[in-house]
């Protein structure tokens, strides 16, 4: 069968814009290795944060506050995956101008939202687990959360094939056919040719290895996540502790509370990470960062400092260099369109991702697509998304 436009890859970036495409008329197929949800995808864990806070950056927040809707439509539609606990914001020092949590807290005030300011005393009464004195100042903003992201992947999947989207898992697509500078066809490993004019590259961090004319702006960077038991449970369940961030502009830090179905306390860094090939390099947690997540610990929340790690993944980002998503029509080849560049902080958009993308391969106008523009990037350019941990 001929394909509008074949998609490769059905992590979030994905699966979003198929649903969004196929509902616009467009006759529309996702590739993907599999199974889906794909195991090493970022999209695919038991918990992803939906927070609105970006320092000073008023179209993320914007972006946020329109994706919140169609998280509470898709509890309505999918069953409660979006558990809207509230989100806390503390520091260890008080909060100054230029930080990541006081730019945050102003963009709040300006846009009319309610945050609530607390100091260290207020800390500790509210969110018991806490270290009493690590953190003093900081705030909490009941409007986000977490997801459950793979259950949410799954349960678009769902959405798409119902919708008439051809899912093809065991598909891995390894080449984009052109002739005269037009997309004719994706052909796979598994030896199939897709005809197609349109192909949407929304392969997370395998990206850069099927268009290498984006590696020098793309890079796939690991961070460690843990799964851990703790021995007081009520401690870590919502509201006596909920989705965190632990200063983490400079520590990294940030997790959730005990989860409802897998019974753990996930927590995880957002960081400088460490550099990996996605294809051939190991994904794993290594001892060292297993130790300075144990000191995190033990400064922080003192009843998991020695709680048993259950499980431990290595979560590979696709960063851009500057850590804006990269959302375009490829400036030379007629017929393809990239969808990539998550850079560890794309989930929570999901609501509003697919039709973002999807006005980007239609070619129409959107408010939010400039940031997201093909461009040229220095070797030296450094990361913007405010909340991440760069030195």
């Amino acid at each position: 069968m001929n394909y509008d436009i074949i998609i490769i890859g059905g992590g979030i970036f994905g699966v979003t814009t198929a649903v969004s495409l196929q509902q616009r008329g467009w006759r529309t197929a996702v590739l993907d290795p599999g199974p889906l949800p794909h195991p090493l995808a970022a999209s695919t864990d038991i918990s992803k944060v939906v927070r609105m806070e970006y320092g000073t950056d008023a179209q993320y927040m914007e972006m946020v506050e329109a994706s919140l809707g169609g998280w509470r439509q898709w509890n309505e539609r999918f069953g409660p995956l979006f558990h809207e606990i509230g989100v806390t914001m503390f520091t260890q020092q008080p909060m100054a101008p230029g930080g990541f949590e006081y730019e945050s807290y102003q963009m709040l005030l300006k846009r009319g939202h309610h945050p609530e300011r607390l100091n260290g005393d207020e800390i500790s009464r509210r969110f018991p687990a806490w270290k009493p004195g690590a953190f003093v100042d900081g705030f909490y903003h009941a409007q986000g959360g977490y997801v459950e992201s793979g259950r949410v992947v799954e349960a678009l999947i769902t959405q798409a094939q119902q919708s008439g989207v051809a899912i093809l898992a065991g598909q891995t697509a390894v080449e984009i056919a052109q002739q005269g500078g037009r997309v004719t066809a994706v052909r796979t490993q598994e030896g199939d040719t897709f005809p197609t004019n349109h192909a949407l590259v929304a392969a997370g961090t395998w990206t850069h290895l099927l268009l290498p004319e984006l590696a020098p702006v793309m890079k796939s960077t690991g961070h460690p996540v843990f799964h851990l038991k703790p021995a007081q449970p009520e401690l870590f369940t919502a509201p006596n502790f909920i989705v965190f961030t632990a200063d983490v502009a400079r520590t990294g830090w940030y997790g959730f509370p005990l989860h409802p179905r897998e019974g753990v306390v996930k927590i995880a860094n957002h960081g400088i990470g460490l550099r990996l090939h996605p294809r051939d390099d190991e994904r794993v947690v290594t001892a060292q960062d297993e130790q300075n997540f144990r000191a995190f610990l033990a400064a922080t929340f003192p009843a998991l400092a020695d709680a048993p790690i259950v499980y431990t993944r290595r979560c590979l980002y696709c960063d851009t260099l500057d850590e804006h998503f990269w959302i375009d029509r490829h400036p030379e080849t007629t017929g393809l369109t990239v969808a990539a560049g998550g850079s560890g902080h794309g989930f929570k958009f999901a609501p509003v991702l697919g039709d973002l993308i999807a006005d980007a391969v239609e070619g129409k106008v959107n408010p939010w697509l400039p940031k997201f523009r093909w461009r040229n990037l220095a070797a030296q350019t450094t990361g913007e998304e405010a909340s991440r941990h760069h030195s």
